[in-house]
């Protein structure tokens, strides 16, 4: 029996907490309370016992990337764990990595609340946030006092989502990126160029090529070929701004690109309110995520993917809560995933669930390997 699904989700989706964000931060509570106490007891049994319960191992989903091992594609996007306050606990609830953040520079409270929304009917989320968390300075000494000197500090690869202070002028962006990345570059195994969340105003306006030129350019003279460096993109996107950015990326030799962040669309929408607010769902700001999102995410993988003849490694995100969704964007072109929504409708389950599905795939269609699998619904 699926405990979340049959017993914690219809208490959280009840209506007796109304606000998504409370429940999120009892969540964070329990599992900063799992990584303090690390192997001590009772948290190393409890520990133990989600390992048991939701890893799946087996070497045809191991993914090697920029010399970077994931045990397997499937990991935790930016936006869940902002802090990294629970950076050695993912990897117990089946995640082959975790990327942390959004982070920026100066610590900022976010926007005013409410600010994050379940939409049930459309398996989907609303959030403007807006980049809340406590800093780059402040997560770079929590993920340094989380090992030993000289020891690798998390059992899986962790990636670390940078944003744009919402105090920084947009012409002292580069600037901005830049500090929050010498403060972290030891501490992740790759890193994110945020510039397409809707919640900080401006901010997708630096997706635009000669800004993102600016801050790629600063970002790689610091890095010089170090760690992986990504950009995340919007789906709201034209195909030619895309293609534009893309081709800024490749120019400063980024390591990738994240497609894609949440979307400022509204149509299609089964849900009219937000119970919060009161106020017509198309009214109200913000990013939307889930079941919406998969089918344009897995359309902007596949031309990222044709655009750049399979030589430009995606992460695919947006939609998935299966491992049919999960199939179909490996196929179209991603080499990794992340979940965030999905995580919220379907539970921890969710990740063993899609390892094992993709496991399944993988001897339907006679492969080996799921980087057999990557763009291969594109060569057909």
């Amino acid at each position: 029996m699926d405990i979340y699904k049959s017993v914690l989700r219809p208490i959280i989706f009840s209506g007796v907490q109304p606000d998504p964000e409370w429940w999120h931060h009892q969540t964070m509570q329990v599992l900063s309370w799992l990584d303090r106490g690390g192997d001590r007891f009772p948290t190393g049994a409890i520990a133990s016992q989600l390992t048991r319960a939701y890893c799946i191992e087996d070497s045809r989903l191991s993914v090697d990337l920029w010399g970077v091992s994931f045990p397997n594609p499937l990991g935790l996007a930016a936006g869940f764990d902002k802090n990294g306050v629970a950076s050695r606990v993912w990897s117990r609830l089946g995640f082959g990595f975790a990327e942390l953040g959004t982070v920026t520079l100066h610590a900022q409270p976010g926007n005013p609340r409410p600010r994050m929304f379940r939409l049930p009917d459309d398996r989907a989320a609303l959030n403007r946030m807006g980049f809340n968390n406590g800093g780059a300075e402040a997560l770079s000494r929590r993920l340094q006092g989380t090992r030993e000197p000289g020891d690798r500090p998390f059992p899986i690869p962790i990636g670390i989502n940078l944003g744009k202070s919402k105090i920084t002028p947009l012409d002292e962006a580069p600037q901005d990126y830049l500090a929050s990345f010498r403060l972290l570059k030891d501490l992740g195994d790759y890193f994110v160029v945020n510039v397409s969340s809707p919640n900080t105003p401006g901010l997708r306006s630096l997706q635009e090529g000669s800004q993102l030129a600016g801050i790629f350019d600063a970002l790689q003279q610091e890095n010089r070929g170090q760690k992986p460096i990504l950009v995340k993109i919007a789906p709201d996107l034209e195909w030619e701004a895309i293609a534009e950015a893309i081709a800024v990326a490749r120019r400063y030799d980024l390591a990738g690109a994240i497609a894609t962040n949440t979307t400022i669309r509204r149509d299609g929408l089964v849900t009219e309110m937000l119970n919060l607010t009161g106020n017509p769902v198309r009214e109200e700001a913000g990013g939307l995520s889930g079941a919406p999102l998969r089918a344009r995410s897995t359309e902007i993988i596949r031309f990222i993917w044709q655009q750049t003849e399979g030589n430009f490694p995606i992460i695919g995100i947006g939609g998935i809560f299966s491992a049919e969704d999960a199939w179909e964007k490996i196929t179209a072109g991603a080499s990794l995933l992340e979940v965030y929504t999905g995580l919220i409708y379907e539970g921890p389950g969710m990740v063993r669930r899609i390892l094992e599905g993709l496991l399944e795939k993988l001897d339907a269609e006679g492969l080996s390997h799921l980087s057999q699998a990557v763009g291969i619904a594109n060569k057909i």
